[in-house]
């Protein structure tokens, strides 16, 4: 793809020297590793709500049933104004058709989840989440969100940038048009990678596809692209991979040689069992695809959802 991933980022995670002390936090897998594949848009809530830097740090703290934006020292407030500012943030990010955004952990402005919340006597709990941060989510409510510190977790990190890399194929497939055809296309390619994160969703999804005559364009295109996040927020583990490769060695059925299929089945409970990553299987199955010509799998986006020098297949 020329066209690269429009991800939204917390600025200081891209080495923006705005967090409350003046310093960043430079993540280098997203600037070195990821930022070969994506267009960052940064955001800052503290500085773009028009606060210092250095500054006084924040806290969350409960009050009752409310979640209340202090600073640290002063006790000042500034709630409702990082509340609207943050509503009014969100709607201009409508524009930048973002396919996700990765979030700074344990921030009070931008953490996701188990930010320190502070009770009344100052002890505090890892319940709170990010007053913008909670408000992107419910916001763009099915958009893949991470944490730069989740991203350390193999698992996590795959399937992140997998959904990520999926949205962008979807935009690009709404820009070529919002007719038949086009999702028709679109859902063939994607159909195993569905499967690996949902049985359930897949089925529903192809119920959609094949009923798509019989609604219109807009309410189908809308229904399948809830259903398609939808299913990419489910994880993929090792047993639904292992049905899924397993699906992939049916297409072979009159190719395979009995020690060719034997190999495959052996080294698909191997990964199932943790003793090989996924990349071992998934390169025996584009060996067979390329060498007896499989077309149907040649389109497959399964195979490869990502770009291989990511490595993601490596951990997993």
């Amino acid at each position: 793809m020329s066209e690269k991933i429009r991800l939204g980022v917390s600025a200081c995670l891209l080495g923006e020297e705005v967090r409350y002390d003046g310093s960043h936090q430079l993540n280098h897998y997203l600037t070195k590793v990821l930022g070969d594949y994506v267009d960052y848009v940064p955001v800052c809530p503290e500085v773009e709500l028009g606060l210092p830097t250095p500054r006084e740090s924040l806290r969350l703290v409960r009050d009752g049933d409310q979640t209340r934006l202090v600073f640290s020292r002063s006790g000042k407030e500034i709630t409702e104004e990082m509340e609207a500012w943050a509503r009014k943030r969100v709607r201009e990010l409508e524009k930048e058709d973002l396919d996700g955004f990765v979030f700074k952990s344990k921030s009070p402005s931008s953490g996701m989840e188990r930010v320190r919340l502070y009770d009344k006597n100052g002890v505090p709990t890892k319940t709170g989440i990010g007053l913008f941060a909670r408000a992107f989510m419910e916001h763009f409510p099915l958009l893949p969100v991470e944490e730069e510190g989740r991203l350390n977790d193999p698992k996590l990190r795959e399937n992140f940038i997998t959904s990520i890399f999926t949205l962008q194929r979807w935009r690009q497939t709404l820009e070529q048009g919002r007719n038949l055809g086009n999702l028709v296309d679109f859902h063939s390619r994607h159909k195993l990678l569905i499967l690996a994160h949902s049985e359930t969703i897949y089925r529903e999804m192809g119920r959609l596809v094949a009923a798509g005559k019989q609604q219109p364009l807009a309410e189908l295109f809308t229904g399948y692209q809830n259903l398609l996040m939808k299913a990419l927020r489910l994880k993929t583990t090792p047993k639904k991979h292992a049905n899924v490769l397993q699906h992939v060695i049916g297409y072979f059925k009159r190719d395979l040689a009995a020690d060719e299929k034997q190999e495959a089945l052996e080294l698909i409970e191997s990964y199932k069992g943790g003793m090989v990553p996924l990349v071992v299987p998934i390169t025996l199955m584009n060996h067979f695809v390329r060498k007896y010509q499989q077309h149907y799998l040649q389109q497959q986006v399964y195979l490869n959802p990502h770009p291989k020098e990511l490595k993601l297949f490596n951990h997993v």
